[in-house]
């Protein structure tokens, strides 16, 4: 019985753990983020825009004042990709 809680504490804390570092992960990741105007599907753009109020509100596909936040350096490689928005 005794083993069974050490295995299960051992698990418990093997999660907590893994939690912890995929939210440092995250937050890092954030940091090397830019925003990639023009290549947003219409509804998944990620915050306002000239035309719409908030984020998941574009209205159309590759608006030019939408975004999406990608990783530094990929936005210039997507057709359409511009770091400025476009009217």
């Amino acid at each position: 019985m005794k083993s069974q809680k050490v295995l299960i504490a051992a698990a418990i804390s093997g999660a907590l753990a893994l939690g912890s570092l995929s939210l440092t992960t995250a937050v890092s990741a954030d940091d090397e983020k830019e925003k990639c105007y023009g290549v947003a599907k219409a509804g998944a753009n990620d915050c306002q825009t000239a035309n719409s109020s908030c984020a998941g509100t574009s209205t159309a596909d590759d608006q030019g004042d939408a975004f999406v936040a990608v990783p530094k350096g990929l936005c210039e490689r997507l057709t359409g990709g511009t770091l400025e928005p476009q009217s």
